[in-house]
């Protein structure tokens, strides 16, 4: 499994939906799912998926598939 198998299957994991919803929409502005509890275990499921620990700053940001795949970027992860 590549990296950005591992990225879609946290998503697919917490929220329960497919891959191909998986886009530059799904963010929490637009995912009536998408609570703080929702964003906690997307943060440690990719901290404990990529071996990598989140600032709490980075934490607040991971508000969308996209911004998710930027901190991990900034983590040294290639998405």
């Amino acid at each position: 499994m590549d990296n950005l198998e591992k990225y879609n299957s946290i998503f697919t994991e917490v929220f329960g939906v497919k891959p191909e919803v998986l886009d530059a929409s799904f963010s929490k502005d637009n995912v009536e799912l998408w609570d703080s509890v929702h964003q906690l275990n997307l943060v440690t499921l990719a901290e404990e998926s990529f071996d990598v620990m989140f600032d709490p700053e980075d934490i607040m940001a991971f508000i969308s598939y996209e911004a998710g795949k930027e901190i991990l970027r900034r983590q040294d992860v290639e998405i």
